[in-house]
């Protein structure tokens, strides 16, 4: 997969930071488990990324697999990364949906670095991935990322009750997605 990059935001005039995506290796595993243990306040509760080596070679894995894409959100300039995007349980046949999930870096939070990501991550899930509908769960008190996936187009479609099992606790999730038609409007 090539880098993407994009330069501008097309929800306001302000210039999003460059920002790229690829795959990750396992030679990314020392970076991104620094980047996430240094960014676990702002994931608490939310999700619960790799830490480990062991649970980052897992995601490795899990990346290898046909119904699993993973993604890191890097800057351009040094190859930092500001964050991860997974499409999960690629349903294809007449569906052609997935689950999104992602997380960012602390230090780079309110940047714009994630909502840059996310409309490169929509871009190869419409095109490259080929999908109809990607859905994106997200617990009622995250407000950051209720606030991402609707700047990039998501819609909320409802509510599930103790939907997802994150940190040992069943949790409520608001239910968002977004089709291929809206998100080329």
């Amino acid at each position: 997969m090539a880098d993407l990059e994009i330069p501008v935001s097309p929800a306001s005039a302000r210039p999003a930071p460059a920002v790229a995506l690829r795959p990750p290796g396992p030679g990314d595993r020392e970076a991104f488990i620094a980047a996430m243990i240094d960014s676990a306040e702002l994931h608490r509760p939310w999700v619960t990324p790799p830490v480990t080596a062991p649970e980052f070679d897992a995601w490795l894995v899990r990346a290898g697999r046909a119904d699993f894409d993973a993604n890191l959100a890097v800057r351009p300039e040094d190859g930092e990364i500001v964050g991860y995007f997974n499409i999960s349980q690629i349903i294809r046949g007449p569906l052609q949906s997935a689950f999104l999930g992602y997380g960012g870096v602390a230090r780079w939070s309110g940047a714009g670095y994630m909502t840059a990501a996310l409309r490169l991550v929509l871009e190869r899930s419409f095109t490259d991935l080929a999908l109809h509908r990607v859905e994106a769960n997200v617990q009622p008190g995250n407000a950051a990322s209720i606030a991402l996936v609707e700047r990039c187009g998501f819609v909320r479609e409802g509510f599930s009750e103790r939907y997802l099992k994150i940190g040992g606790r069943w949790r409520d999730h608001v239910r968002f997605a977004i089709r291929a038609e809206q998100w080329q409007s």
